[in-house]
């Protein structure tokens, strides 16, 4: 089984999120955090972590990159609890069975992220359109094969078009639009 962890290659991610996850957190989408904002209105900071940031499962802060990595179901059953109870606590879940739904699809979509190897890093765009939150995602792998993690080793594009001899996939997420 694979799940998602936050990744920090540089310390951008403390100076753009409010909060910042820590590296080596569980990590899932966290789109939910923004259903009942208007996300239109959105500036600054809280902007970019509707654009572009997963959501640390312990500190609720938020992560550029995630890494898809290896988890025991024991793990897993730590982050849907974890996850729960932050749904309680921090966004008014009305009862444990529907928090502990939630967490567990968000979970889901976690895994359904996970189908590229090990090691593998995913950034997320976010866009609000037509009343709907739409997510995309790409997955960033290191040039000429696997080599161990470094900064420098891979790539981020902006925009949809790649650039020769970027390798870029990007995962096509239909049915993950919430109105």
């Amino acid at each position: 089984m694979k799940l998602l962890r936050t990744i920090r290659l540089d310390a951008s991610d403390t100076f753009v999120f409010e909060t910042a996850a820590e590296p080596g957190e569980w990590a899932v989408s966290g789109a939910f955090a923004f259903w009942n904002s208007a996300a239109t209105s959105l500036q600054g900071k809280a902007r970019t972590a509707f654009r572009s940031g997963f959501l640390g499962v312990s500190t609720l802060g938020r992560s550029t990159l995630v890494q898809i990595v290896e988890a025991s179901n024991d793990d897993r059953r730590a982050v849907v609890d974890l996850l729960a109870r932050q749904l309680m606590t921090h966004f008014g879940a009305p009862t444990t069975d529907e928090a502990i739904a939630a967490a567990e699809e968000e979970v889901t979509f976690a895994e359904s992220l996970c189908t590229q190897p090990l090691d593998t890093l995913v950034a997320v765009h976010r866009s609000f359109e037509e009343g709907a939150v739409r997510e995309s995602f790409r997955t960033l792998r290191p040039r000429n094969g696997p080599k161990p993690a470094r900064a420098f080793s891979f790539l981020e594009v902006d925009g949809e078009d790649e650039q020769p001899g970027e390798e870029v996939n990007l995962i096509s997420m239909a049915g993950r639009e919430r109105k």
